[in-house]
C-alpha cells in the first residue's frame, strides 16, 4: 500500500487527497466512499440501495422516506467534484426488483440529469440481478478495464473492486470506540463501502472478508470527517 497509514486520535485537519492502490493502479479515494480513476476519468460506486425506505414502508417497517434524495445529493456532489467521463454503479443500486417502479418522477428526472454526457455502467447485484432498459446507461454482470475488474459481488481475484459487504471498521479513539464506514483493501483488491444513505454495514473483522484476504493483513481505509484515516484491519474490531 502506499497510503500512509493515520490513527484516529490525530488532530483534525483540512480535507486532503488521499488514495487507494489496486494491482498497480491508483484510485482517489472520495469521502464520500466513491473512488475516482483520473488517468479513465472513472469514478466509481457502490451499492446506491435507492428506494430501501419505500421498501420497509411496504413491510410495515417505517423509516423517513427520504434516502432516494439524499443518495442521489450526494451522488451528485462527487460528481461534480470529479466531472467524470464513466460512472460504473457496482451493484444494489435498487434496493430491491421493484424499487426502480417506485422512483418519483424529480428522482428520475435527477438520474437522467446525472447521466447526460457520459457513459453510465448499472452492474446488477443480488438486490437488483434485471434492470430496466429505461432507467438510462446499460447494465452489465462485470466490466474489466486494463488490469481491473469491476463487479457486484468479490471473489478475491486480484485487480478487482467490488462492493456487496458494505465493510465497516469499529477502532478505538480517545478512549471510546467509532464505527465508520471503510474501503477495505490490501493493495491487490478492494471492497468499497456502501454509498447509500440507508446502508448498513458489516464488520471488516467478519468471516466474510477473510475469504477474500485471508489474513488479516489487508487495511481499512476509514471514511473520516475530513479525510481518509488507514488503519490495520488487524487494529480494528
Amino acid at each position: 500500500m502506499t497510503a500512509r497509514a493515520y490513527s484516529l486520535d490525530d488532530e483534525p485537519s483540512a480535507a486532503r487527497i488521499s488514495t487507494v492502490d489496486v494491482a498497480g493502479v491508483t484510485f482517489v479515494a472520495d469521502l464520500s466512499g466513491a473512488l475516482f480513476w483520473e488517468a479513465q476519468r472513472l469514478l466509481v460506486v457502490s451499492d446506491l440501495h435507492l428506494e430501501k425506505g419505500s421498501s420497509f414502508a411496504a413491510r410495515g417497517v417505517l423509516l423517513p422516506p427520504y434516502d432516494t434524495v439524499a443518495t442521489l445529493g450526494r451522488l451528485s456532489a462527487v460528481i461534480a467534484r470529479h466531472d467524470p467521463r464513466m460512472v460504473i454503479a457496482l451493484g444494489d443500486s435498487f434496493h430491491d426488483r421493484e424499487a426502480h417502479g417506485r422512483l418519483s418522477a424529480p428522482d428520475r428526472d435527477a438520474i437522467a440529469g446525472l447521466q447526460a454526457r457520459r457513459d453510465w455502467i448499472w452492474i446488477s447485484g443480488n438486490h437488483d440481478p434485471a434492470l430496466p432498459p429505461d432507467l438510462g446507461g446499460v447494465v452489465a454482470g462485470e466490466v474489466a478495464i486494463g488490469p481491473i475488474a469491476f463487479r457486484h459481488e468479490p471473489t478475491g481475484a486480484v485487480g478487482e473492486i467490488a462492493g456487496h459487504l458494505h465493510p465497516k471498521a469499529r477502532v478505538s479513539t480517545r478512549g471510546r470506540s467509532m464505527e465508520r464506514r471503510c474501503f477495505a483493501s490490501d493493495g491487490e483488491r478492494a471492497v468499497m463501502p456502501a454509498f447509500g444513505a440507508y446502508a448498513g454495514g458489516l464488520s471488516i473483522r467478519d468471516a466474510a472478508f477473510s475469504r477474500i484476504f485471508q489474513t488479516l493483513g489487508f487495511m481499512a481505509h476509514v471514511l473520516g470527517d475530513a479525510r481518509l484515516h488507514t488503519i490495520a484491519a488487524s487494529r480494528c474490531y
